[in-house]
């Protein structure tokens, strides 16, 4: 339905402005974005073909009181979309002969209950571990925020899962915040730390941070709002926003666009390990991306939904094709709006090769 409704607005804003006849690519995409402009939170929006970037739009507020604009080097709260950076922190542990997909949780977490024997590091970076979801289990007034290790401690309570291991998938914020804690134990090293040391740093990403706040601060950095009808309200954090693994990266357009043009860590991990993370399992879900088929054209991407914040990412492999869609509103979600983008762009595509 929200599909069809954005896809209704994009072509009433058409009827209206112009008439019958379609407007070009890069007006159909403004009077998609028209929601965001000033003084709204904003957006921002990179579409890179290879070394080019095809279109680019920022536009709206990072922080309304003091009425910054979003600009390309802005920092988002990426949500979701940090489970590939995740998920890319364990396969460079197993590149390192530290672990390997099959070896089980309570083999390096021996404090979880017997259960643990049966979940393998491939079953949390696939959703299929049966481990509950952590959110439930959190105070919404706790104080501090939650992190990785807290809610390890939370899940070491629970006593059933709830599907066993490999048999079913179910989306799950504790398999990443899990991972996250693993990555830290093995090397003995801050999760933050090793992101900025081992995948940051070496990709040349030089803002991208994943956030503990008093410890490292966030350029540029815009904040997450609610809107609704004529009320903005900030929500620029949640109960869960200090857990790391599972959504706690902030970074640009401008970074993310590095991140493309050095192959989404490629280089990082052998071809073996790098095929293995872009391999569709249950729900089409690979290792922090999902996979699957869109306009014809193979397609990694993840949406990224938290407090203040809705994102969305898209990488085309065969064409070397990524979008990148970064808002700091709770809503409209950013996927469908991403998606009706990457339609435009593969119809104007068909009509200029007529």
């Amino acid at each position: 339905m929200q599909h069809t409704m954005i896809r209704f607005v994009l072509l009433l804003s058409i009827v209206i402005t112009t008439g019958c006849t379609a407007p070009p690519f890069e007006e159909r995409i403004d009077a998609l974005l028209t929601p965001y402009q000033s003084p709204q939170p904003g957006l921002a929006m990179r579409l890179v073909r290879g070394e080019q970037v095809v279109i680019e739009r920022t536009i709206g507020l990072a922080e309304l009181n003091s009425m910054q604009t979003v600009g390309a080097t802005t920092n988002f709260r990426l949500a979701s979309i940090t489970k590939h950076l995740t998920a890319l922190a364990i396969l460079m542990l197993i590149e390192d002969g530290r672990l390997t997909l099959d070896t089980r949780l309570n083999e390096i977490l021996p404090r979880f209950p017997k259960y643990a024997e049966r979940i393998s590091i491939q079953h949390l970076l696939q959703h299929q571990s049966g481990l509950p979801d952590y959110e439930p289990l959190v105070p919404l007034d706790r104080q501090p925020r939650i992190r990785d290790q807290g809610v390890v401690n939370l899940l070491l309570e629970v006593s059933v899962l709830d599907f066993e291991p490999g048999t079913s998938y179910h989306y799950s914020n504790s398999g990443y915040a899990v991972l996250a804690v693993i990555v830290e134990t093995i090397t003995n090293q801050a999760f933050e730390t090793f992101l900025q040391e081992r995948i940051f740093n070496p990709s040349k990403m030089s803002q991208s941070v994943a956030f503990v706040q008093g410890q490292n601060e966030i350029p540029n950095r815009a904040l997450g709002y609610t809107v609704r009808e004529a009320e903005v309200k900030e929500t620029d954090q949640s109960a869960y926003s200090a857990v790391l693994g599972d959504g706690g990266v902030y970074s640009s357009i401008a970074d993310l666009t590095t991140w493309h043009r050095v192959g989404f860590g490629r280089a990082l991990i052998s071809d073996r390990l790098f095929k293995a993370m872009m391999t569709p399992a249950l729900e089409r879900y690979g290792f922090g991306w999902r996979i699957d088929q869109f306009e014809g054209h193979t397609r990694y991407h993840h949406s990224g939904s938290t407090s203040g914040f809705r994102n969305f990412i898209a990488h085309f492999p065969n064409i070397d094709l990524t979008l990148m869609l970064l808002t700091n509103r709770a809503g409209p979600d950013a996927l469908p709006i991403g998606e009706e983008i990457l339609r435009l762009y593969f119809e104007q595509e068909l009509i200029q090769a007529k």
